[in-house]
């Protein structure tokens, strides 16, 4: 049995220019065409669709699908533990957010001197106090904690935007270059860890290429981390922790 590109459209919650597009580029090929040459598409035209879509819904490129779904070495159980993974991660750091949001909106001292509305307004998904009674048991006694409590007590609601944008905008240029392919021990990759090492020391404390290097193993081996970096880019918390590990060695 086959479907018209308007039943898989229907089926799929798609539009049809985004299957006449993906035709196109080679990603969702249907199987059959019609006397008319009509795009016709069989079951396992829609099982690579469904699968299209979970990647994308996870975030990943086109071109990144192509290259996962044509992989000859990958059978289709793998793809669905992959995504299934991916998706647990997900769901941890929605879970996690939601916690955050509840013990923001009880509190009634915030750290950074904002109200919840406003914190979650410049922060985003992301909360600097999740952690704020961990992080003091863990590092308290360093200088790299004092120096950091004495910069951000006398940031604004602006400061915190700014230092939120260009986080951002440094997570972007990394998760950029994983999407390219480029290599986490190439100049770019390096560039990118050297910039956030960099946002680092600008902003909170002064971090040296060490204690850069001991965090990009923090964000890999602290779940919490890893579903952080996972929500912005699959793939992004390893890669990112092996540019910074190969910027420490090409600075050392």
């Amino acid at each position: 049995m086959s479907y018209s590109v308007g039943q898989v459209a229907g089926f799929a919650g798609v539009t049809v220019r985004t299957l006449h597009h993906y035709d196109e580029i080679g990603l969702l090929v249907p199987g059959e065409r019609s006397r008319a040459g009509h795009r016709r598409y069989n079951d396992a035209d829609l099982d690579r669709l469904q699968q299209i879509l979970f990647y994308r819904e996870l975030g990943f490129p086109l071109d990144a699908v192509t290259a996962l779904l044509d992989d000859p070495g990958t059978d289709p159980r793998e793809h669905l533990r992959r995504q299934h993974g991916l998706l647990t991660a997900r769901i941890h750091r929605l879970q996690e957010m939601a916690a955050a949001v509840k013990t923001a909106m009880e509190a009634k001292k915030m750290g950074i001197n904002l109200t919840p509305e406003e914190k979650f307004e410049v922060f985003g998904d992301h909360d600097p106090d999740q952690y704020a009674e961990e992080v003091e048991q863990r590092w308290g006694d360093t200088e790299a904690y004092r120096e950091s409590q004495r910069r951000s007590a006398s940031y604004t609601k602006d400061d915190w935007k700014r230092i939120n944008d260009e986080l951002n905008a440094v997570h972007a240029r990394v998760g950029n270059l994983l999407a390219q392919g480029a290599p986490a021990d190439s100049e770019e990759a390096m560039d990118a860890a050297e910039e956030h090492r960099r946002f680092i020391s600008a902003n909170h404390y002064e971090c040296s290429h060490e204690m850069h290097a001991g965090l990009g193993e923090m964000y890999v081996t602290d779940e919490r981390f890893t579903a952080f970096y996972e929500a912005v880019r699959p793939g992004l918390a390893v890669y990112l922790r092996d540019a910074i590990l190969a910027n420490a060695a090409r600075n050392a």
